[in-house]
């Protein structure tokens, strides 16, 4: 297939009042190529795309599609030039079936001008079939996994013919399988001659799925390199402007007493007969795949989900947990993996956020102790290099990876022995994993226990000195520190025995 430009960004300049997020952009897609815009949070990847996809309008420069100057004042115009955004948190209407879903707002209609549902199901089943996917158009949404309603969201997108396809963190949420089923659609997608920009923080899938990587800085364009002559180092180094000698950050910490002890954990759905610890200054790694119980698992130690059985120690003695607040009155910490739906309340500001769990040492009946809340909150903006204009910002106009630093903030705030990390540092560019990597390392040394969930490997192998693996509801295996191996890990993430 011939190449041709599909796609000429020239140019690009965007600025929220003296905030500069664009300048000068620059960025080419061709026909059945994919392309990787590489940043940290706040690099300018999100407004370059919106401008891209008719949200907000460009300052300055230019757009050609097919070599033609457009302009694109909204998402339905962009959507007729064929440019369709699949963005990282999910869109669909969960009451609903996948073919409603994928048709909403373009439904078909038979001669009598009446919905036809029938012939979306069919042009759906037809979608879905070609992309050799499991699934029936007539399912509910409500009914899959949140991996394949993010692939319900690529069906949408194809059906609507789209010729340049976005595709924000599309893995986030997504199981190997289903990671396997995306790269093959992707692939398919490609020798259709459709053009594909690619936004992910994770180096390794960029070298398997794309073509080209244009890295930015401070909202400047700062490389543009084929994929396979593009290093590891060096899109780290373009990415955050300077060396990082330690990605990882593990120091050897004294390990003391246990501090968190589970026997024979069951719910009556999810897992069963789980038994773990977790001592002082030690940091434990939970493996496994999507859907393997280790969320829920630790849920349930932070009593958000109630048991059905077993038993919970702290110290050595057994407690009973019934509530998050039970959890917290004794010293237990749970930061959420999804952080924008369940860590934050994004519509308030940095420092309502900090203050949520130890908000009775700031507010006395109806008098609030601001200087001391104040003071919590510069000390941690300091401790954890917090990038905010004020502690009134709006915490949802924050980067994912200083959002997650003040999830962090909000829990730290309270002294916590034991510390449960899910997913942290999904969906943060690998400059902000660095630093919480570091603040991981802090907290191990300053004698709290750890508890890391995580679906990347290389961050158990790297953080943890024990590693527990689950399986479908069931912990398979348990390794330490010498014993980490991916091979070995995915063996027990896949294996019943």
């Amino acid at each position: 297939m011939k190449e041709t430009k599909l796609l000429e960004m020239t140019g690009i300049t965007k600025a929220f009042a003296s905030n500069v997020v664009l300048s000068g952009v620059n960025l080419t897609v061709n026909s059945g190529e994919a392309v990787a815009i590489l940043g940290e949070n706040g690099a300018g990847k999100s407004t370059l795309i919106k401008i891209l996809g008719g949200i907000y309008k460009a300052d300055s420069g230019e757009i050609r599609i097919d070599g033609e100057a457009k302009t694109i004042p909204t998402a339905r115009i962009a959507a007729d030039y064929g440019i369709q955004i699949i963005h990282q948190e999910i869109i669909l209407v969960p009451d609903r079936t996948i073919a409603a879903n994928v048709f909403l707002g373009r439904e078909l209609k038979n001669s009598l001008g009446m919905v036809d549902a029938k012939k979306m199901e069919e042009e759906t089943q037809k979608v879905i079939d070609d992309l050799h996917i499991d699934l029936r158009a007539d399912q509910m949404v409500r009914d899959l996994t949140m991996g394949m309603q993010q692939l319900v969201e690529i069906i949408k997108v194809i059906s609507a013919d789209a010729r340049i396809v976005v595709m924000d963190e599309p893995t986030s949420s997504l199981s190997q399988g289903e990671v396997e089923i995306l790269f093959g659609i992707i692939r398919l997608l490609k020798q259709k001659g459709v053009g594909i920009i690619y936004i992910s923080h994770r180096l390794e899938e960029l070298f398997e799925i794309t073509d080209r990587i244009v890295v930015l800085r401070d909202g400047a364009m700062v490389g543009d390199v084929k994929t396979k002559e593009a290093n590891r180092d060096d899109l780290i180094r373009m990415m955050v402007g300077r060396e990082l000698s330690s990605f990882y950050t593990r120091n050897r910490h004294k390990i003391q007493g246990t501090a968190l002890e589970v026997k024979d954990l069951s719910h009556h759905k999810f897992f069963k007969n789980a038994s773990f610890h977790a001592c002082y200054g030690e940091i434990v790694g939970f493996a496994g795949l999507v859907g393997a119980g280790r969320t829920e698992l630790m849920k349930t130690v932070f009593g958000a989900y109630q048991k059905s059985g077993g038993e919970i120690f702290l110290d050595g003695q057994k407690v009973e947990i019934h509530s998050p607040q039970d959890a917290i009155s004794r010293g237990i910490a749970y930061v959420s993996e999804d952080r924008r739906g369940e860590g934050l309340i994004l519509k308030n500001d940095v420092k309502f956020n900090m203050g949520l769990v130890c908000l009775k040492d700031f507010v006395r009946g109806i008098r609030v102790k601001n200087g001391k809340w104040d003071e919590m909150v510069e000390d941690y903006r300091k401790k954890f290099s917090i990038k905010i204009t004020s502690p009134q910002q709006l915490t949802g106009n924050l980067s994912g990876g200083n959002q997650q630093k003040v999830v962090l903030s909000k829990w730290l705030a309270e002294n916590p022995k034991v510390i449960i990390l899910d997913e942290p540092t999904r969906g943060i560019d690998v400059g902000a994993k660095a630093e919480i990597y570091g603040i991981i390392d802090e907290l191990a040394a300053s004698g709290a226990s750890i508890i890391i969930v995580s679906s990347e490997l290389p961050e158990i192998i790297n953080m943890c000195n024990r590693c527990y693996v689950m399986c479908e509801g069931k912990i398979t295996g348990e390794l330490d520190e010498q014993d980490f191996d991916q091979e070995a890990m995915m063996h027990l993430m896949t294996t019943m025995e």
